[in-house]
């Protein structure tokens, strides 16, 4: 059986819905939304009004937390990079797998474990192969 977790929506008790309603015929009550699995905030939150009202409390201390950024960040020919594949039309529907420069247009073949190595493109766009 699956874990259930709350949503993290700080208002989320308070909107009025049926999903939400908890408690005997004469002594009705809202509560926080609990499911095994949300959609919104990475999988956090039930709904984008419970996203919307985090990001509304708790924004501002994630990104002080995290580092905001304070110099623009600038795409150059050597971070543009993209993993990409194409779909070819043989028997068994295996695919060409590439990676992509979107400023210079270049193109190289790579093979499918570099596709599925996360480390092949780094989290700002460089070439690591």
């Amino acid at each position: 059986m699956s874990q259930l977790k709350y949503c993290q929506g700080p208002r989320c008790h308070t909107y009025d819905t049926k999903d939400r309603k908890r408690g005997p015929k004469d002594n009705k009550r809202n509560e926080t939304r609990r499911r095994s699995s949300f959609s919104y905030l990475d999988g956090n939150c039930c709904s984008m009004q419970c996203e919307r009202d985090w990001y509304n409390v708790y924004g501002s201390r994630a990104l002080d937390h995290f580092g905001r950024i304070t110099q623009p960040k600038v795409l150059t020919a050597d971070n543009a990079w993209r993993k990409r594949y194409d779909w070819t039309s043989s028997a068994d529907d295996s695919c060409r797998h590439y990676v992509y420069n979107y400023l210079t247009e270049e193109r190289h073949s790579i093979t499918e474990q570099q596709y599925d190595d996360a480390t092949s493109i780094t989290d700002d766009g460089r070439l690591n192969i």
